[in-house]
């Protein structure tokens, strides 16, 4: 077997089991690329065979392009607005590329470009986006050749504390950065339901939550829409669709309480003087008072005018809100990290009080709900269902469910088996078959049932 060179940029939390995967292959050799070569490192140090570390700017075109030149394939894990320079330097030397990124409208500009280099340009193959497509478009595909129409597909995903480790107000825990969790809040979500185009503005996304009737009662799941659903009538080949939603879940409890801090203001990214990083220090009791606009900082006196402004007032799951306000130290004497704004001084906290422990699990769930007519005019209800655990002191979930699928689609390029061009995803058969081939190797499945 000839040497097989990969370049890998970025060396966060999903490149260890991408690079476990493709390193099963002698003849693979990754080149680790990080901004900062520590972290490459780190990621190298776990696999010191057939790996190099190096340390490259993203915003270096020259750089990144000379990087693209010396290998077969780049594998860009790095932000999405990024991928973008990966792509133009791979045209230019005829080099694959994977990503598990959406396709964004720069990604598309090289599209024919790609077609004319002859070279691969995969994307979307992580869970979500990623596994969810390979299984949509499977059970879709089957349901057309036998006649069938597609009337409705309900998706949900989403990644959680294990039930075990949900032993917080929000029944969520962060392996990343809470920013971009929150920011999420503020995405407006389209989707199409009962043949009209819903829009929910971010503001009134925690008010769209459904409770999601999943098969599995032991999982207490609601769900909100996610960004834009309404391309996949399209994406999916399914034009016959009255309702198209793909969305996001959690456990519930999260929805109410995230409501009411979106409402008093925990979003906002305006600079607020008494928590620049040079002011004095601040409680959390004394910022919520000015958050509120209490005389006092005493905790009955907080949780009155916390009420008033969020219009909690007949909330069914009140208490679990100022519960929960507590558990944050909303009502305490507890000094705040003060980091200029509201949003970021709230982080902090989120950051200090909900990562993982050692030996706690994640989860990913994802499931998708088909309602079919079949040929004969017969109704029936389809659920493709995957629950997946992390294992501790080994990979999450998260991890898991990303890098794999990643992995799979680098080595089947690698492999000359799947060879079309473009800028592409996993939206076909020719190309998802063979990954979803792949993944149940690695008893990452999804299990289908007919309700």
């Amino acid at each position: 077997m000839s040497e097989k060179k990969i370049l890998l940029l970025g060396s966060g939390f999903v490149a260890a089991p991408f690079v476990d995967y493709v390193l099963r292959r002698p003849e693979n050799k990754v080149t680790i690329a990080s901004r900062t070569l520590a972290n490459a490192q780190t990621l190298q140090a776990k696999f010191p065979n057939n790996t190099t570390a190096v340390a490259v700017d993203i915003s270096d075109a020259q750089a990144i392009e000379d990087l693209v030149a010396q290998h077969d394939i780049a594998i860009s894990l790095i932000p999405y607005i990024y991928h973008a320079k990966v792509i133009a330097a791979a045209v230019k030397h005829k080099k694959n590329v994977v990503t598990t990124s959406y396709v964004s409208p720069a990604m598309m500009e090289y599209d024919q470009a790609a077609k004319d280099a002859g070279i691969t340009v995969m994307n979307e193959i992580g869970l979500d986006p990623g596994i969810d497509h390979l299984y949509a478009v499977r059970t879709i595909d089957e349901v057309h050749k036998e006649g069938g129409k597609i009337k409705e597909f309900i998706s949900f995903c989403g990644g959680l504390p294990a039930p075990e480790n949900s032993d917080n107000p929000f029944g969520y825990k962060f392996s990343w950065s809470a920013r971009g969790v929150l920011l999420a809040l503020k995405n407006t979500a389209r989707y199409l339901e009962n043949g009209k185009v819903v829009e929910v503005s971010g503001p009134e996304l925690m008010e769209s939550v459904r409770v999601l009737n999943t098969g599995y009662p032991g999982y207490a799941f609601v769900g909100y829409g996610n960004r834009d659903s309404t391309p996949y009538d399209k994406r999916y080949h399914i034009p016959e669709a009255e309702t198209i939603i793909r969305g996001s879940i959690r456990y519930d409890g999260f929805p109410q309480l995230a409501k009411a801090l979106v409402t008093l203001g925990f979003l906002n990214e305006e600079p607020v003087a008494h928590l620049a990083a040079d002011a004095g220090e601040i409680s959390w009791s004394q910022v919520i008072a000015q958050v509120v606009g209490a005389s006092s900082n005493d905790a009955d006196t907080l949780k009155a005018a916390i009420i008033e402004k969020a219009g909690i007032a007949n909330e069914p799951r009140l208490n679990h809100i100022l519960d929960g306000m507590r558990w944050l130290g909303f009502f305490s004497d507890i000094k705040v990290t003060r980091r200029g704004n509201l949003l970021d001084t709230f982080c902090a906290t989120l950051e200090e009080k909900m990562q993982y422990e050692e030996g706690e699990r994640d989860m990913c769930f994802l499931q998708h709900r088909f309602e079919v007519e079949l040929k004969d005019g017969t109704k029936q209800t389809r659920t493709s269902t995957m629950i997946e655990y992390g294992v501790p002191g080994g990979y999450s979930a998260m991890a898991k469910t990303v890098g794999v699928p990643c992995g799979i689609a680098t080595q089947l390029i690698l492999d000359g088996k799947l060879t079309q061009t473009g800028v592409l995803a996993p939206m076909t058969p020719e190309i998802n078959d063979p990954i979803i081939e792949l993944l149940e190797k690695e008893n990452i499945k999804i299990v289908d049932r007919i309700l």
